[in-house]
Formats: structure tokens, C-alpha cells, sequence
């Protein structure tokens, strides 16, 4: 039973940072549901690890760590839709 709980706080975490996520990311983004709630789950494990690594006490507090999920999570968002549409980091230049 703790398993199936723990995976249901995943999803609903991973769904809350991924939509805040597609909030502060400007623009359509061609990702459904399965897309935000992926994407809000890698945004808090890059997010945790980030904030682990540099604060003294990750503990101490969690709203920092959520600012930095939420940050990560628009972050892949940001790239992951420039390299999808026309517009973003990986978009096609021409020469001439």
C-alpha cells in the first residue's frame, strides 16, 4: 500500500511543478497531460539534486527546493519545445 501512496504523490507533485512550469514558460507547448507530469517529475529529481548539492541544510527549506524544481522543470520545458516548434534554443538558422 505505501508504494501505490508514494506513487500517487509522485504524480500529483510531478503534475503541480509541471503546470506551473507550462505557466512560466511563454507559448503553446505541444505536450498533453503524460508530458506535464513527466516533466515536473525530472524538473524535481534535476531540482533536488541541484539543491541538494549546494544547500548546507536541504531540509531546513523545502520552499527554496521547490522554487528550484519549478525553475529545472521550465528549463526542460524551455528546450524541449525549441526543439520541437520553430522558435527555442534548437531552432534552424539559415545561411543566406
Amino acid at each position: 500500500m505505501e508504494i501505490i501512496s508514494f506513487l500517487f504523490w509522485l504524480v500529483v507533485s510531478g503534475l503541480i511543478i509541471g503546470a506551473l512550469a507550462r505557466l512560466v514558460v511563454p507559448g503553446r507547448q505541444p505536450i498533453g497531460f503524460l508530458g506535464t507530469v513527466l516533466l515536473g517529475i525530472a524538473g524535481s529529481f534535476i531540482g533536488g539534486l541541484i539543491y541538494w548539492a549546494v544547500a548546507d541544510h536541504p531540509g531546513k527549506h523545502p520552499a527554496i527546493g521547490f522554487l528550484i524544481a519549478i525553475a529545472c522543470a521550465a528549463l526542460l520545458l524551455w528546450l524541449f519545445v525549441g526543439s520541437t516548434t520553430r522558435g527555442g534554443i534548437f531552432r534552424r538558422r539559415r545561411l543566406l
